[in-house]
C-alpha cells in the first residue's frame, strides 16, 4: 500500500544525490525516479528485496504504533508489506495524477474484485459496461450476484440511454473500460464519470489499455482507476499483479477491504514489476508504433473485412482517442472476412513470430482468435454486423511486442495466406 509522499520529488525535496530536485519534471523523467526514497533504498539504485512475513519490534509500544489501521509504509505484519512493495505503490500513486494512494493485489482480477467488493454492498446496484473484460463481467453476475448486488449492463456509445439508466437504476457504482474490451470502442469516459458522479455513484475504470502514461483517469473524472500490472507495468510476461489508484476516501477504503481480504503481494513479483515500470513509457512508445503501423497494412488486405484499432484516423473512436488520450498501446483486433469461424485459427497456427497466448503488454507478440459476441449483453459486436440473426465472422485479436514490424508484417502476410487453407 502506498500513499503519495507529503515531499513528492519534484516538489523540492532533495534530490537522490543530495541536490534540490527540479520542479515539473516530465513524464519520463518521474517515471525514472518514482518511488525510490532514500531510506528504502539505501546506497544502492533500486529497492532491494525485503522478504519476511514476521517484523521484530524494540519494544511493545513500538509495536502498538504500528498496528495502527490508517499508518502505510510503516512495518507491522508480513501482510502491510515493506519496502519494496511500499515503493512500487507509492511509484504508481505519482505517476497517477490526482492518486492520493495505491493498493497493489496479487493479480488483476484480484484487483477488480478488490475494488468492488470495498464499494458495493448487498442490495447495492452496479452499472458495467457492456465490452468490459469478460472476467469482470463474470465478476459481477457471479460472485456479486451471490452476495446480493444486482448488476445491469449498457453501451457505453450510448450517452443518453446510460444518463436514463442512471437516473432509472440508481447504481452505487459504475464500471467503465476504454477502449472496450476485446473490440476495442473508445467511450466518452469523462462525460460518463461525470453523470456517474452527480448520481452519488463511485466510477470505476480498467485502465490497463492505456495506463496513467496514456489516460490519466482520475484527471479525466474517474474515482478509481485500477490496472492490470501483469500487462504493461510487468511488461516481460513474468508476473501477476493489480493496482488500483484512488483518492481519499476511497483509497482508505480500498486499503481496509484489500486487508480484510487478505492481500499481497510477492516482494519478488513486486520488484520485477517496479524494475519494469522504469522502461514501460519506451516499450509502449515502441508498441504503438507498430501497432498503428500494423493495423493500417491489415486494413488494406482483402482478407480482413475491419480493423478494430483507435489508433486508425478510420476508427469510430479515433476522434475521442486523440481528444482524452496521450498515448496507446499494441494491443488491437481485427475480423476476417470469412463465415469459416475455424479461419481464424487457421491464421494463427500458420504465424512463426507470433505466440498463441492470453495476457498482453509484453515484450513478444502474441495472437489469440477471439469471440466477442459471446460476451455481449445489450451491445452489437463487430463479429456480427448483420446482428444477432446474421453470421458470425472470425477475428484475432493481437498484442505487438518490441520485434521489427517489418517482419511481423510478413509473418502476418504470411498467416493470411493461409485463411482458406483446408
Amino acid at each position: 500500500m502506498g500513499r503519495r509522499p507529503r515531499h513528492p520529488q519534484g516538489a523540492g525535496a532533495r534530490g537522490m544525490s543530495g541536490g534540490k530536485e527540479p520542479e515539473n519534471l516530465r513524464e519520463a523523467t518521474r517515471l525514472a525516479r518514482a518511488g525510490r526514497r532514500s531510506e528504502w533504498t539505501g546506497k544502492v539504485v533500486n529497492t532491494p528485496v525485503w522478504r519476511g512475513s514476521t517484523h521484530l519490534y524494540e519494544s511493545d509500544a513500538e509495536r502498538k504504533r504500528a498496528g495502527g489501521r490508517d499508518h502505510d509504509g510503516q512495518f507491522f505484519y508480513g501482510r502491510r508489506g515493506a519496502p519494496t512493495q511500499w515503493s512500487l505503490a507509492e511509484a504508481l500513486t505519482e505517476i497517477e495524477p490526482r492518486a492520493e494512494g495505491t493498493v497493489l493485489y496479487p493479480s488483476g482480477v484480484a484487483a477488480i474484485a478488490g475494488c468492488l467488493l470495498a464499494v458495493l454492498s448487498p442490495g447495492d446496484r452496479l452499472l458495467m459496461s457492456d465490452n468490459a473484460y469478460d472476467p469482470s463481467r463474470s465478476m459481477a453476475t457471479g460472485l456479486l450476484a451471490r452476495l446480493g448486488v444486482e448488476t445491469r449492463f449498457f453501451d457505453p456509445l450510448d450517452l443518453a440511454a446510460y444518463a436514463a439508466l442512471v437516473a432509472e437504476f440508481r447504481p452505487q457504482a459504475v464500471w467503465l473500460e476504454s477502449p472496450g474490451s476485446l473490440t476495442m470502442e473508445v467511450c466518452d469516459v469523462p462525460e460518463l464519470a461525470r453523470i456517474a458522479r452527480e448520481a452519488d455513484a463511485v466510477s470505476i475504470i480498467d485502465n490497463t489499455w492505456a495506463s496513467p502514461l496514456g489516460f490519466p483517469a482520475l484527471e479525466r473524472g474517474c474515482d478509481i482507476a485500477m490496472m492490470s500490472l501483469s500487462k504493461h507495468v510487468g511488461g516481460h510476461s513474468d508476473l501477476m499483479m493489480g493496482s488500483a489508484s484512488a483518492r481519499e476516501p476511497l483509497y482508505r477504503k480500498l486499503r481496509r477491504t484489500a486487508q480484510e481480504l487478505g492481500q499481497v503481494v510477492s516482494p519478488d513479483d513486486a520488484a520485477l514489476a517496479a524494475r519494469g515500470l522504469r522502461t514501460m513509457q519506451v516499450r509502449l512508445e515502441a508498441s504503438t508504433r507498430s501497432a498503428a503501423r500494423i493495423a493500417a497494412w491489415l486494413a488494406e488486405q482483402p482478407q480482413v473485412a475491419r480493423v478494430m484499432c483507435p489508433l486508425l484516423e478510420s476508427d469510430p473512436g479515433h476522434a475521442l482517442y486523440k481528444r482524452d488520450f496521450a498515448g496507446g498501446c499494441g494491443l488491437f483486433s481485427f475480423v476476417l472476412d470469412s463465415d469459416d469461424m475455424k479461419a481464424s485459427g487457421r491464421v494463427v497456427d500458420a504465424l512463426a513470430l507470433f505466440g498463441i497466448g492470453y495476457s498482453w503488454g509484453g515484450y513478444e507478440s502474441l495472437a489469440l482468435p477471439i469471440a466477442p459476441h459471446t460476451h455481449r449483453t445489450v451491445m452489437a459486436s463487430p463479429t456480427r454486423p448483420g446482428g444477432a440473426g446474421g453470421g458470425t465472422r472470425p477475428a484475432i485479436r493481437l498484442s505487438i511486442g518490441l520485434e521489427d514490424s517489418e517482419d511481423l508484417i510478413a509473418d502476418l502476410a504470411r498467416g493470411l495466406a493461409r485463411m482458406d487453407a483446408e
